[in-house]
């Protein structure tokens, strides 16, 4: 049995921080090339890229039909088509993906890549937008935290914001709903059913299926090229013993243990991150945000280009997050997926495997906002701290459906009671029976 205790190191990532080096005396500049190499990299590499997402045509708030020019148009319920209410024109958004490239050369991103959708968020700018409606002169206002289009009071134009504003509401893409509402509260209400007998009283006296809502939230889109180095101990068993007697039985094992490295390069193709900061928070404590990554994924390939009109008739979060505040959860995502990457170069080592050194690469990313489809039905259980807050949640594309649903803890001890005496009876009628 080898009793190697320390992991082998990691290659060095470059020498210095800049604690090391000392301000030049009678300059207030630095010479880059007089820094450490790891300093010197990120002073000389270039600024992020921009990829221009903004919409054409579409600075005066409005959304036109390309045939005929009006402007009442909606999404062809349960497609990616929207449709000409006047003329009954049909045409399907351009798809991001084909449109700028995006899922071209992953494995060749250097750098920070920002669609103008996804670039930082300006802190001065209004979430109340004004627009002259050009049909008969009138001024709308839209609230861009909760709605994205709004109809004129007058000639009833339908306006929309398309123009990509600095804060946060307006995306790069999004990915239409499919999944109808009437689809979306069956698949809610027979959630609901099969959990009726352990429920909370109230919560079955107030459930209404007509609440549910369909919301498009934010998230950033990630492609990434990637490497990592891991690096710890790995253990083999070789016997397997046990000592003492009747209830004094203990088992033991004796293993080979292993020093083990590996390094991978991977590639992560639209990796979606949550941008808004109320929807990442996952404080199980106060509420089930958890429940929208059960519901994942979405077929982001086929997400279009950003048009408000697929908005009309459901409502919007807003983007708060930018690329900065994202970076430690993809950090964190990417080592997770670089684990598994590795998983079964190890298999072999049966005791397991505990990864004790973990270094990342970020060699290059690409961050695109969208906004994906959920239908959502909330119910806040009062209780101590503000109570919690339930979420039942149906993917709008696939109409994958998870939820939690507020229970009576009595009924579930009264539940665990019940088997706990079942089985203790089943083990008694076993043990009379084998002798």
């Amino acid at each position: 049995m080898s009793n190697n205790t320390t992991p082998p190191p990691l290659p060095p990532s470059g020498p210095g921080s800049p604690r090391d080096v000392p301000p030049l005396p009678g300059s207030s500049t630095i010479d880059p090339a007089t820094l450490p190499k790891p300093i010197r990299d990120e002073l000389e590499a270039p600024d992020p890229v921009a990829i221009d997402t903004a919409a054409d045509a579409l600075k005066d708030g409005l959304n036109h039909c390309p045939k005929c020019g009006a402007t009442d148009i909606k999404q062809r319920p349960g497609t990616d088509v929207l449709i000409c209410l006047y003329c009954r024109n049909e045409w399907h958004g351009a798809r991001v993906e084909e449109e700028f490239g995006l899922g071209e050369n992953i494995d060749q991103l250097e750098g920070t890549i920002i669609a103008s959708g996804a670039q930082a968020i300006a802190a001065d700018v209004s979430a109340l937008m004004t627009f002259k409606c050009s049909g008969c002169g009138a001024e709308v206002t839209v609230n861009t935290e909760n709605a994205m289009t709004a109809r004129c009071h007058w000639c009833r134009h339908v306006l929309g914001v398309n123009e990509q504003i600095a804060n946060g509401a307006v995306p790069d893409a999004v990915l239409p709903f499919h999944i109808k509402k009437d689809d979306a509260v069956a698949r809610i209400r027979q959630f609901v059913g099969k959990r009726q007998f352990f429920a909370l009283k109230a919560f079955k006296e107030q459930f209404t299926p007509d609440n549910v809502v369909g919301v498009y939230l934010p998230y950033m889109i990630v492609d990434g090229n990637v490497s990592a180095d891991v690096a710890g101990f790995a253990e083999i068993k070789t016997r397997e013993y046990t000592r003492g007697n009747d209830d004094n039985k203990k088992t033991y094992y004796d293993a080979d243990v292993y020093q083990v490295a590996r390094h991978v390069d991977f590639t992560v193709d639209d990796l979606p991150l949550e941008s808004s900061a109320e929807r990442g928070n996952l404080n199980t404590g106060v509420n089930t945000n958890n429940i929208i990554n059960t519901i994942l994924p979405f077929d982001t390939k086929n997400a279009v280009k950003w048009n408000a009109s697929y908005l009309s008739g459901f409502t919007s979060e807003k983007r708060d997050l930018n690329v900065e505040q994202l970076r430690p959860h993809l950090e964190d995502q990417l080592l997770s997926i670089a684990r598994a990457q590795v998983e079964e170069s190890v298999d072999q080592y049966d005791r397991g495997v505990r990864w004790e050194q973990e270094r990342l690469k970020v060699h290059g990313t690409r961050w695109v906002a969208m906004y994906l489809p959920v239908w959502l039905y909330s119910y806040h259980q009062p209780g101590a701290n503000g109570g919690m807050l339930h979420y039942i949640a149906v993917n709008g594309r696939t109409g994958e459906t998870m939820g939690s649903v507020p229970v009576q803890q009595w009924k579930l001890l009264a539940a665990a009671i019940t088997v706990g005496t079942f089985l203790e009876g089943i083990a008694l009628w076993m043990m009379g029976h084998s002798s």
